[in-house]
């Protein structure tokens, strides 16, 4: 008989009717009709070219060639539902490397807590952390698989992606406790003294110059850096100020520091975790998504 003339589900009927030994309790426990039930024995009945259930002293009884069948059918029956359904695969026991794109200043905050994080729940993960050279080259490095995962500003993905915003972060204005504007600080001071500007790929002009153009106002960069990490000791050693995200001054500590809000209206920006739709199944992938968004949150 070929086997695209048999229905999967009457296999299902035969191995509750073969456990019950009865048509009644069978029905019952798949949610069937007695009649239904009793329709599909005989059908399987014609299928096996065999009785199965038969009448006894005492009530129904399998056939030799049922209780033959009972083992073999439940292998079957398992196997085809490990195959349509698979069992999620245990993340303690994949190896597996991971590779992160992710600006120095989140890294250094959970790096460590990420490591010791995951060598407990998933020890055969390797993880990689790569350095960011913006948004655009880390979609690029996704897209071309040559990246796992990204934290980063991403205003806007293509469709390919899946991108989640971690947090909403805002800016502050921070400088030595004994800086000169600390007294009275406003506007006129922040823009008396040279600026410290943070930009990877050391572009000498952001977006608050661009906001500060519109009102017909300007600043003076005095030094540009690659990485936050660097922003407190400039500032502890010198007259220079700078607009820095919250969180760097959470995790590099403001002791020795003045911090103001902006004294303009200065937009923020969402961080966001993304990765390529080709990870969405990867769960070792997913899994360091999950601890690197619950960590950055934690901060």
């Amino acid at each position: 008989m070929a086997l695209r003339n048999i229905d999967l589900n009457l296999l299902v009927i035969l191995d509750a009717l073969l456990d019950e030994g009865q048509v009644t309790r069978a029905a019952s426990r798949l949610g069937l009709s007695q009649p239904a039930a009793s329709s599909a024995l005989e059908r399987c009945r014609h299928l096996f070219a065999d009785p199965l259930l038969e009448r006894g002293a005492g009530g129904m009884r399998l056939s030799p060639k049922a209780e033959a069948l009972r083992e073999p059918l439940k292998r079957l029956l398992a196997e085809t539902q490990a195959l349509i359904d698979p069992p999620a695969p245990d993340i303690a026991g994949i190896v597996q490397t991971v590779r992160v794109i992710m600006a120095d200043l989140p890294a250094f905050g959970i790096a460590a807590r990420l490591y010791s994080t995951l060598r407990h729940s998933a020890p055969g993960l390797q993880l990689v952390v790569m350095a960011w050279h913006g948004a655009e080259a880390a979609l690029d490095a996704m897209a071309k698989g040559q990246a796992d995962l990204a934290v980063s500003v991403f205003p806007a993905v293509e469709n390919s992606f899946v991108c989640r915003e971690i947090l909403f972060e805002h800016y502050v204005v921070a400088m030595r406790q004994e800086h000169p504007a600390a007294a009275a600080f406003d506007l006129e001071q922040w823009l008396a003294y040279p600026h410290v500007l943070v930009s990877g790929r050391g572009e000498a002009k952001g977006a608050l110059d661009e906001t500060l153009a519109r009102q017909g106002r300007s600043r003076r960069v005095g030094v540009v850096v690659p990485n936050f990490l660097m922003v407190r000791q400039l500032l502890l050693a010198s007259d220079l100020i700078a607009m820095v995200p919250s969180k760097a001054l959470v995790l590099e500590g403001q002791e020795g520091l003045a911090v103001f809000a902006p004294p303009l209206a200065v937009e923020g920006f969402g961080l966001h975790i993304a990765w390529h739709k080709r990870r969405d199944q990867d769960l070792a992938a997913r899994h360091v998504a999950g601890l690197i968004e619950a960590e950055l949150k934690a901060l």
